[in-house]
């Protein structure tokens, strides 16, 4: 297959890159030290429409394809994670849900503002006892008149601090079953919500994830999202969506850690000469390469794939399980060839080593990822 890039993609990359590069990447001492991403900087990515590249014209935003948005993520993944998440979480599991079940008035309601950047949104479905198992949400929604009252708690929540918009998973049936769950569009002016701890995290620095608490929080029957009890599949689906956009920005990631590498093992010189001379960097630099190319060949693959509509669960499990992966070994690896400069704070190799290691984690674990692929082998 000829993943070869058009002119209009590849300007598209370059115009991220180049942002990236240039406006996100000289803050990220910065962003480190305070945990913040400066409003400006999200005024910059405002501009350059990386808050629509989610949603339809119609409504403001660009409506990128799979394919597109996977070359944006993939060029965001080139500086710190906290931003890239950021971006990721708006447009991705945070506004895929209103995009493909949202009735017209809460397309109309949310979503122009959700494409200029006035409007941030998060999602919400982790729990303190449910996280790889979805289907343990405990978070609660009893149906009163007009209203929905949500009580549960929501942990984890990456940019749920700042949120105006998050999209709730929550129960709505007694019986407890475990696919029997709804879905809700939060206001945080709601009463009865709150941001609760906000968690200071060894990587993806700027975008603090948080706790959030729902207290009888009243929810008005039209933020209902989709029909009642059928958030499940909706859930799984808006996760699933994201998983190539993870593998994109470990794809980013591996790229720029490798220039960094490189460049590193010309100018440091050891015994007389420069590093990059010695095959056991060179073998590093190879593994660091190849890596990198399946990694990116399989994210492109289930982009592509997605765009059709023939993605199935596990070439999307299998991107977003060898990407991140991939990136675990690219980023020890570069670790590795700097050494000590590598260890000390504020070398962006050990920024990204930090960075690397949530993306086993979140939007569905490695684990999670090989029981995906392993199951379907065995119905086929």
């Amino acid at each position: 297959m000829d993943f070869g890039l058009t002119t209009e993609e590849r300007a598209l990359a370059d115009a991220v890159k180049d942002f990236v590069d240039n406006r996100v990447e000289p803050q990220m001492v910065e962003i480190e030290a305070t945990n913040r991403i400066p409003d400006g900087t999200f005024a910059e990515a405002a501009a350059l429409g990386l808050f629509g590249i989610s949603i339809p014209e119609e409504y403001g935003g660009t409506a990128l394809t799979r394919f597109s948005r996977a070359l944006v993520h993939q060029m965001l993944g080139r500086s710190g994670f906290g931003f890239a998440g950021a971006i990721a979480a708006h447009t991705g599991i945070g506004s895929d849900g209103l995009v493909a079940l949202g009735t017209q008035e809460q397309k109309r309601r949310y979503l122009p503002r959700m494409a200029s950047g006035e409007l941030r949104a998060a999602f919400a479905i982790t729990e303190p006892e449910a996280g790889s198992d979805a289907g343990s949400v405990r978070t609660h929604a009893r149906k009163k008149g007009d209203r929905y009252y949500l009580n549960g708690v929501k942990r984890f929540i990456s940019g749920g601090a700042r949120a105006g918009l998050i999209t709730v998973i929550a129960r709505t049936n007694t019986t407890e079953k475990p696919k029997e769950l709804s879905v809700f569009l939060v206001e945080p002016s709601f009463p009865g919500f709150r941001v609760g701890a906000v968690y200071d995290t060894m990587g993806t620095r700027g975008q603090p994830i948080a706790e959030l608490v729902f207290e009888d929080c009243e929810v008005p029957q039209q933020n209902r999202l989709g029909e009642e009890g059928k958030g499940w599949l909706a859930a799984m689906k808006i996760l699933g969506d994201a998983r190539p956009l993870v593998a994109a920005r470990c794809v980013g990631a591996c790229e720029r850690l490798i220039e960094i590498s490189t460049d590193y093992a010309k100018n440091r010189k050891q015994f007389g000469r420069a590093i990059g001379e010695f095959q056991a960097i060179q073998f590093m630099l190879a593994d660091m390469a190849t890596r990198t190319e399946a990694a990116r060949w399989l994210t492109y693959h289930a982009a592509s794939l997605a765009d059709q509509g023939r993605a199935t669960p596990e070439v999307i499990s299998m991107a977003k399980l060898y990407a991140s992966e991939a990136l675990a070994f690219v980023a020890d690896s570069a670790v590795q060839i700097q050494g000590g400069s590598a260890y000390v704070t504020g070398n962006p190799v050990g920024r990204f080593y930090r960075d690397a290691r949530v993306t086993r984690i979140y939007e569905g674990t490695s684990e999670i990822q090989r029981l995906i692929i392993g199951r379907a082998l065995l119905r086929h």
